[in-house]
């Protein structure tokens, strides 16, 4: 692949690529192992630094810690937050969410991107603190009610499971979630999980619009002994990625956020903004593709390698 000149992943190259999925599949193993909370995985204090809360675009506004987004979606009416990071995020999401001036029981939606600890773990003390709905597609909304992890999840059993949420809403492909101004559309976008899902939506500044992208991972992650080629836990899993790359490489997508920032090279896009760079270095209408293609590639490279494996032991 290389590294894509003035793309939206600014020296993130292949290799390096490689080596960061393979650091969030190491420290959350640790952390399972070693039955640890999941404030003491090898890479929890560094996702969870402090970030300074930003506005995106529009009615768009980063919220979360350094390492792990959480985006805030604001109306009149309310306001929908995507994701809620670890559960030691959930007080820091909070002071972020008020330092930019607004209530967070006014959060009336709360939506997730993938039932991992790292990304829906502060769910439940963010539903406490908002007295929001959660609402998730049918199986991360399972494992939501239930907790742990989901049978199939390719991590199974290699990462802490999350704590169990309360008054949580299913959702199909393609419904759409309302608060006030605001209106979201679900894409189910399934293969780091069986549940994966992206958010699309509309954030305008006077007369601009830009089509906002929450793009889920979709990154070949697994626990030992998962094999993408051939899973009878989760037989669709080649299907389901080729599905979440077709997604991104054809929806409308002006700004990409991605549930690790740096997969959308977010703080490299910022940077150029605060330095005055134009036009907006955070608009980039190719950015999803350029995900897409290095999730294709991803993929096949693990596919090659489960291969290779596979022939080493005949």
């Amino acid at each position: 692949m290389g590294q894509e000149a003035g793309g939206a992943f600014p020296g993130l190259s292949s290799l390096r690529f490689q080596r960061f999925l393979s650091s969030l599949l190491v420290s959350s193993a640790l952390a399972f192992a070693q039955g640890q909370a999941a404030s003491s995985c090898r890479q929890c204090a560094e996702w969870n630094q402090p970030q300074k809360p930003f506005q995106i675009f529009g009615n768009t506004y980063y919220v979360g810690p350094h390492g792990l987004s959480s985006i805030l979606i604001t109306s009149a009416s309310g306001h929908i937050l995507i994701d809620g990071a670890l559960p030691e995020s959930a007080q820091l999401i909070t002071k972020n969410i008020r330092s930019i001036g607004f209530r967070v029981e006014d959060v009336k939606i709360i939506l997730n991107s993938h039932v991992h600890y790292d990304h829906a773990g502060g769910i439940a003390e963010l539903q406490r603190l908002t007295g929001a709905r959660v609402m998730a597609s049918h199986w991360s909304a399972d494992v939501l009610r239930n907790g742990g992890m989901g049978r199939g999840d390719p991590q199974y059993g290699s990462v802490k499971g999350i704590a169990a949420v309360k008054n949580v809403t299913e959702l199909k492909d393609g419904d759409t979630v309302r608060v006030g101004t605001i209106a979201l559309t679900v894409h189910l976008t399934p293969g780091h999980t069986p549940g994966g899902t992206s958010w699309t939506w509309t954030s305008c500044e006077g007369q601009i619009c830009q089509s906002m992208v929450y793009a889920d991972s979709i990154s070949p992650i697994s626990a030992d002994g998962f094999k993408f080629s051939n899973n009878h836990e989760y037989p669709n899993v080649l299907d389901d990625f080729q599905k979440s790359f077709a997604f991104l490489e054809s929806t409308p997508c002006d700004v990409l956020l991605t549930a690790h920032p740096e997969l959308s090279g977010l703080w490299e896009r910022l940077e150029s903004r605060q330095r005055g760079a134009t036009p907006d270095p955070i608009v980039d209408s190719g950015a999803c593709r350029r995900l897409a293609e290095r999730g294709r590639q991803a993929l096949a490279d693990r596919i090659a390698e489960e291969k290779n494996r596979y022939d080493q032991t005949k």
